[in-house]
C-alpha cells in the first residue's frame, strides 16, 4: 500500500551544512500491516512519519501509495488525500478544548473535500458506543480522563474511514494499564476493522503490539521484520 523508494529529507542547517533526517530510506508497508516505527529520539522516525502521513515531502525519493507517486502531488491535493487516506493519534491527544467530544469526533468532516455517503453523526455516535464513552458525547476534554480523551482522537482519526492510522507514541501520557488499552484497541482495529497501522514508538512494550518492526537509526531504515 505504502511505499518508500530512496526517500531522503534534508534540512540547510547553514549555506555550508546540511542535515539529513532521513537517508535513502526505502521500506514497504502493505495493507491492513501492523507495524512499530522504532528508535530513539532523534533517529528521523518522527520524519519517516510525517512523510508516510503526508504532511512533509521528502527533498527527494518517491512516496507511492497504492503504486502512484504522490511526492510530486501541490500541496491541494496532497491535503485532500491525507484527509481520506490517514487518521493521526498523537501522543497530546490534540483535542479542541471549547468542542464537545462529538465535535471534536467530527471535526476531520469540516474539512471533507469529497462527498460523504454516510451520516457523520450516526456514524460518530455509533463510534461512542462501540468504544465505551456513552454518556460523554457532550462531555468537554477536561472532564473526561486521559485514557477516555486517547479514545476520542482515535474516533475523530476514524470518523473519515481512513485506510491507515498513523499513531505517534500514543501511550505517552497515560499510566501502563490505560496505555496496554489503547494499544489493545489498535490491535483490534487492525485485526477486525482490517485498517493499517503504524505505531511511533521508543518503547518495547509498546513495539511488541505489532506484527512487524521498522527500526530506524540516524535517519537510516537500518532493520525491519
Amino acid at each position: 500500500m505504502i511505499k518508500l523508494v530512496n526517500v531522503n529529507k534534508v534540512y540547510k542547517v547553514d549555506e555550508e551544512t546540511d542535515f539529513y533526517a532521513l537517508k535513502n530510506a526505502n521500506l514497504e508497508i502493505k495493507d491492513r500491516e501492523f507495524v512499530a516505527i522504532v528508535g530513539p529520539s532523534g533517529s528521523g522516525k518522527s520524519t519517516l512519519m510525517h512523510i508516510i502521513g503526508l504532511l512533509d515531502k521528502p527533498t527527494s525519493g518517491e512516496l507511492l501509495i497504492d503504486g502512484k507517486n504522490v511526492s510530486k502531488l501541490n500541496d491541494d491535493a496532497i491535503s485532500s488525500l491525507r484527509n481520506e487516506f490517514v487518521g493521526f493519534v498523537f501522543q497530546q491527544f490534540n483535542l479542541i478544548p471549547k468542542l464537545t467530544v462529538l465535535e471534536n469526533i467530527l471535526l476531520p468532516v469540516m474539512y471533507a473535500r469529497r462527498p460523504i455517503k454516510y451520516d457523520p453523526e450516526k456514524k460518530a455516535l455509533a463510534l461512542i458506543q462501540k468504544f465505551g464513552l456513552s454518556g460523554k458525547e457532550s462531555s468537554y476534554p477536561n472532564k473526561i480522563s486521559g485514557g477516555q480523551q486517547q479514545r476520542v482522537a482515535i474516533l475523530r482519526a476514524l470518523i473519515m474511514e481512513p485506510r491507515l492510522i498513523l499513531a505517534d507514541e500514543p501511550t505517552g501520557n497515560l499510566d501502563s494499564r490505560t496505555g496496554e488499552g489503547i494499544m489493545n484497541l489498535l490491535k483490534n482495529l487492525n485485526q477486525d476493522e482490517k485498517i493499517t497501522v503504524a505505531v511511533v514508538t521508543h518503547e518495547a512494550e509498546i513495539a511488541a503490539f505489532a506484527g512487524r518492526k521498522i527500526k530506524v537509526m540516524d535517519g537510516k531504515i537500518v532493520k525491519t521484520k
